[in-house]
């Protein structure tokens, strides 16, 4: 029953009923799952495509304007549907993994969780600002992801929470900087408080996808002290090591997982 829930807590638009399943899920952890006869399904589309506009990231606007409630909208918006599109992969990665130990379940249910309050959270300020989710255009390069790696879990976990998720360490302090002299109006100053809320709980995220990402590369006989290697070259492979990234957070990724090695490949100018 529980993978067959999962699909349906993937596919559905509502946030409840995505809450409700993955509380379901998450309390028959210690039932036992059957994998007999289940093949998990390749998604033909995200399921916010019912609720949103997507287009290709080039077509996006560029969020400038905060002391607008459009503006600043525009950028809760963008967050929330980070988090959105969270809730569907964390989901996903015990949905198309069925193998994996009861432990790696319930991480991964734990993060759908997590997301799924961020996004509570944020669709509160939407609502509040005048606008709901769906109300702006967005792209589908998460989705995007999963697709890309459904067919191998080692490339997920260094994809998905280690790339696109340990960006977000990078990027969230930047945007809570760009705020903060703003930060006397109301609803600004609620956005810090949640984008510190999720930078803080992310790291968590992020930690989990490097601990299931070395687990498998143990189990893949990638040697000992290699697994920096063997992240960088499936990065390659995504046509991912190119993306310039001026702001590093040395401190939040090595709380993650990152070794100093890899922080500097990354492009952090150096990691005390």
């Amino acid at each position: 029953m529980s993978y067959q829930l999962l699909q349906k807590a993937i596919q559905s638009d509502d946030i409840s009923a995505k809450k409700e399943m993955t509380n379901r899920c998450m309390e028959s952890l210690d039932e036992v799952w059957s994998c007999d006869g289940f093949v998990p399904i390749i998604f033909a589309n995200p399921s916010y495509a019912s609720k949103c506009q997507i287009v290709s990231p080039k077509d996006l606007k560029t969020r400038k304007d905060f002391d607008t409630n459009e503006g600043l909208a525009s950028l809760v918006h963008a967050i929330a549907h980070i988090e959105y599109s969270a809730i569907d992969l964390a989901l996903d990665a015990v949905y198309r993994y069925p193998n994996m130990p009861l432990e790696y379940k319930r991480d991964w249910l734990e993060v759908a969780s997590d997301e799924i309050r961020h996004f509570e959270m944020l669709d509160s300020l939407l609502v509040e600002l005048g606008f709901e989710y769906g109300d702006f255009p967005v792209h589908c390069g998460l989705f995007d992801a999963s697709i890309n790696t459904a067919n191998s879990i080692l490339d997920r976990m260094a994809i998905v929470p280690r790339y696109f998720e340990a960006s977000g360490l990078d990027v969230s302090p930047q945007i809570i900087k760009k705020l903060s002299n703003k930060h006397k109006i109301p609803s600004v100053a609620k956005l810090i408080d949640m984008l510190h809320i999720i930078l803080d709980e992310e790291i968590d995220h992020v930690q989990k996808g490097d601990k299931w990402f070395r687990y498998l590369c143990q189990k893949a006989g990638v040697p000992k002290g290699k697994e920096e290697d063997k992240y960088f070259e499936i990065l390659e492979r995504y046509d991912l090591t190119d993306k310039h990234r001026p702001h590093i957070n040395v401190k939040a990724r090595k709380e993650a997982g990152f070794s100093c090695v890899e922080i500097i490949r990354l492009g952090a100018r150096e990691c005390g």
